[in-house]
């Protein structure tokens, strides 16, 4: 196949490409296709050596994209895999390996070509280049569209062609060819309401294998398989044949350079960090195509398709067929939901089921194994530091949508856990998963206070922990104690911002004038250290607002400072804190002593809250049973200890009236999707496919999608 090539470099000097990308026209008919798509090799798996292999291709594809429209070299090229993919069904029965493994190598140049025009041109473009055709004597255009042609036959590829160590590159090439399809999207800002792409994929010959497509990319995420080595994929027959003579002649040829998932390469290292890229980029393409926008007179299909799946043990009949419908292993797929949470697509998939397929979220629910899928849900919550803002997002979403169910509520402070490794900040020998998920939680609350401040996040973790309040039961005391001690930081944090905002606006007209080390010198002589330190750092910011303020005060309204809306927030997070202590009082008192232990032992946290307007109807409660219970110990004598205090505590519980407590609505939210959610899913979704697609590399210049730094 001409000289040998031994670097990627070296491909823009190779004979056999330089053909196809220059200006002569190549026949369908002529030996230099079967040579061409004769070599050896394994597709990049790492983004390094997909990097590398794209800057080779550039130049070539910029020379095709010239060329192309006189040559028809292009079109020639996808007509030469689709011939290849007619028998892939029947190579795949009969252990034949020559048409699989030439139908790939075709793909995959058809796909590292189309990465580089969709990023160089538009849609309406790259559909020219498949119409472009040899220019021979006498020869006629066909009519038919070579572009839906490509499309049709990749998803029925995909469906039809059954996972083998023998196929799994050429399912893992169609899977990433779509991908690379819809990658258009990178490029643009807003979101991609049309399109000819999107038109054959939503109403075109794709439409009616829509519940199979979807089918067959749950079962590649279920079933988790590893790629199979390199020398198993195309391992010469024993009697020798077309297949390894092929193979062994061009082996020393130009693609040999790509057995960059073989022994001894760096991505042989990086396929161990990743070993499931079917897997993996069949979860990518779901959910891409699940977040596909409706049409202006249909649905999405995909999302159809995802929303009514049924279990394969559900024999009940369904009065209206839906449209799309199939159904799949609900075990098999809630197993690998539990075993995946540490990506983000999983857990992505995860709450797209839970939200929009009621049949999948009522046999979650109905597991008794729930805490296979709560714990991974609240490891990523525990490290928070180290994920990405919308994998926080989805997995307190999930807790919200699981707390919406009072069996759910219950059934987890019945489920003991023992020794969590993952939890460093307490020993916790043995811990109820309802106690360990209310511990996280408040973790979260506690570290958005005092880093990211971000209320949507405060207002998730309030909702879950409010869901929960009327089923606490038989609550850890660490977790009591977390309760009562969160609103003590509250407390704290409020009144530096009460201070704060003080201070903002009596040094408004003379901060200039004021000696930062003088003011604080007399402050500090009457605060705690660790508040002054708080105070401090606070304090810079409040005179950089100050002085701002006062610059710009000439003529015009300035808005309120930070600490008038962090007082507001504070005091919303307060009175929720405060709502989800009561509503577990009157609820299931008597479950909960250590919740009462710990709300006498921090009493002086609460006396504030009587006089404050916000929370006095709330604390006539609290007060109740603090008086109540107060008294029970001061008749039980003095110099109790813990054991006789409890003791007293749980025999109180069980003799306070009912009606001394004053009656509440009942604390319940639900999740709801906001307007146009594909504003934020749509650019998560191709986040992921950046960061995460296998063997995919795109240059952040040019992407205008999201910004490098989102997530």
């Amino acid at each position: 196949m001409g000289a040998n090539t031994s670097q990627v470099s070296d491909l823009s000097d190779n004979p056999s490409l330089k053909a196809l990308v220059g200006t002569e026209s190549i026949s369908e008919n002529d030996p230099f296709w079967n040579q061409l798509i004769s070599f050896t090799f394994i597709s990049p798996t790492s983004s390094g050596d997909s990097k590398l292999l794209e800057e080779a291709v550039i130049p070539l594809a910029k020379t095709l994209i010239e060329n192309n429209p006189r040559t028809g070299n292009f079109s020639a090229l996808v007509r030469i895999f689709l011939g290849r993919t007619k028998e892939l069904k029947i190579s795949t029965e009969c252990q034949d390996q020559l048409f699989i493994w030439q139908a790939h190598n075709a793909l995959f140049m058809i796909r590292c070509l189309l990465k580089v025009f969709i990023r160089e041109m538009s849609e309406e473009e790259l559909h020219l280049q498949f119409s472009y055709q040899e220019r021979a004597p006498g020869f006629q255009t066909g009519s038919e569209d070579l572009l839906e042609e490509l499309l049709s036959n990749l998803v029925h590829l995909i469906v039809e062609v059954p996972l083998l160590d023998i196929t799994y590159s050429i399912l893992f090439e169609a899977v990433t060819t779509l991908l690379v399809f819809f990658s258009y999207q990178l490029f643009h800002k807003d979101i991609l309401r049309d399109g000819i792409i999107y038109q054959h994929i939503m109403k075109g010959r794709c439409l009616c294998l829509t519940s199979r497509l979807v089918k067959t990319l749950l079962y590649n995420f279920i079933r988790q398989e590893k790629c199979p080595p390199a020398t198993h994929i195309f391992e010469p027959k024993a009697e020798g044949g077309l297949l390894y003579g092929l193979a062994s002649g061009v082996a020393s040829g130009l693609w040999s350079v790509f057995t960059l998932g073989g022994a001894g390469s760096k991505a042989g290292v990086d396929q161990e960090h990743n070993p499931l890229p079917l897997s993996n980029q069949s979860l990518l393409l779901l959910l891409v195509l699940a977040n596909l926008t409706d049409g202006p007179d249909w649905p999405n299909p995909y999302r159809q398709a995802i929303t009514c799946f049924r279990n394969t043990q559900d024999t009940s009949s369904l009065p209206v067929e839906q449209p799309h419908t199939f159904q799949i292993n609900f075990n098999s797929l809630y197993t690998a939901l539990c075993e995946q949470q540490r990506s983000d697509q999983a857990t992505l998939l995860l709450y797209t089921l839970l939200h929009q397929n009621a049949n999948m979220r009522t046999y979650m629910l109905s597991r008794t194994d729930m805490d296979n899928l709560v714990l991974p849900i609240l490891e990523i919550l525990y490290h928070v530091e180290e994920r990405n803002s919308h994998h926080v997002y989805m997995a307190l979403i999930i807790l919200l949508i699981l707390t919406e169910d009072d069996a759910f509520n219950r059934s987890i402070h019945e489920v003991v856990l023992k020794n969590i490794s993952w939890y460093t900040e307490r020993s916790l020998t043995e811990i109820s998963l309802g106690s360990l998920l209310i511990l996280v939680v408040i973790r979260t609350i506690q570290f958005n206070m005092t880093r990211t401040r971000d209320k949507y996040l405060h207002t998730n973790c309030l909702a879950a922990l409010a869901n929960m309040s009327a089923q606490f039961r038989c609550l850890h005391q660490y977790a009591a104690q977390r309760i009562i001690s969160i609103c003590g930081t509250l407390i704290t944090t409020c009144a530096v911002c009460r201070l704060c905002f003080w201070v903002l606006w009596s040094s408004l007209k003379c901060i200039i004038y004021l000696s930062l080390g003088f003011s604080f010198l007399s402050l500090s002589l009457c605060l705690p250290c660790s508040l002054f330190a708080l105070l401090s750092k606070k304090h810079n910011k409040v005179l950089e607002q100050a002085t701002q303020s006062l610059r710009g005060r000439q003529g015009d309204n300035t808005a309120l400072p930070d600490y008038a809306q962090d007082l507001n927030v504070i005091e919303e997070v307060i009175r929720m804190m405060l709502e989800i202590i009561n509503s577990c009082l009157c609820n299931s008192l008597h479950h909960n002593p250590n919740l009462v232990y710990a709300l006498l032992y921090k009493r002086e946290l609460f006396e504030q809250f009587r006089t404050h307007p916000s929370f006095q109807d709330i604390m006539q409660n609290l007060d109740t049973v603090i008086g109540f219970f107060s008294q029970r110990l001061e008749q039980a004598g003095s110099d109790l200890s813990v054991e006789r205090v409890q003791e007293v505590i749980m025999k109180g519980a069980q003799a306070l009236p009912k009606n001394r407590l004053k009656t509440f609505p009942e604390l319940k939210f639900k999740y709801v999707e906001e307007d146009q959610p594909e504003d934020f899913f749509i650019p998560y979704v191709w986040s992921l496919v950046f960061n995460s697609g296998v063997g995919l590399h795109w240059s952040p210049h040019g992407i205008e999608l999201f910004s490098m730094d989102s997530g």
